[in-house]
């Protein structure tokens, strides 16, 4: 079955270790892995990586995607520069289409409002409740959170958000998915014949 490419963010300052369970593994379960920067010219991770995007932000349709992926960064919080990936990701949502936020990536959703009313969680609640939104009462104190369409997690937990996003994807399920979360997040190897079984490495 021909799936719908997943839309990775990239910009100046990604955190580059973040996302990488997830893409590794979508990579593997047959979705296109596109890049998306604020333009098409090269960005630098915190982790000094150039990354070339495949396309700009404006060619980017929820139309044409199975999940945007909006990874941290430290230009989240220092201005408006990442503001319209916020837009796009209600563009996405407000389309039917999945979106997954980590790190500074929930602070750029809460600040477009896109956190009031969907449960979420993020590095800390207090982080979020810097950016003045009104979702303080949906913040749940949780690795990964998946309310909808919308997958959230904190800067600590980039496998708890992969579980996430294969869960709502439907990439991993049942014991699959939770031997694929013991391997990789508690280094549990019985898990690793479960997974091996199910051709899922």
């Amino acid at each position: 079955m021909s799936r719908k490419p997943v839309h990775l963010a990239v910009y100046d300052t990604l955190a580059d270790w973040e996302t990488g369970h997830t893409t590794a593994h979508l990579a593997r379960a047959g979705y296109r892995i596109r890049t998306v920067g604020p333009s098409p010219e090269p960005v630098v991770s915190i982790g000094g990586l150039r990354v070339q995007p495949d396309l700009a932000l404006a060619d980017v349709r929820p139309e044409e995607s199975s999940l945007l992926i909006l990874p941290g960064a430290d230009l989240w919080d220092t201005g408006d520069d990442l503001a319209p990936f916020a837009r796009t990701a209600r563009e996405f949502l407000d389309a039917g289409v999945p979106v997954a936020a980590i790190c500074g990536a929930t602070a750029g959703l809460a600040r477009e409002g896109l956190l009031d009313d969907r449960d979420h969680t993020g590095a800390v609640s207090f982080y979020l409740a810097a950016t003045g939104y009104g979702g303080g009462e949906r913040y749940v104190d949780a690795d990964a959170v998946t309310d909808g369409k919308l997958v959230t997690a904190g800067p600590t937990e980039p496998v708890a958000f992969a579980r996430e996003v294969f869960r709502l994807l439907g990439v991993y399920e049942g014991e699959v998915l939770d031997a694929w979360y013991r391997l990789f997040h508690d280094s549990d190897a019985e898990a690793y014949a479960v997974l091996q079984k199910a051709g899922a490495l």
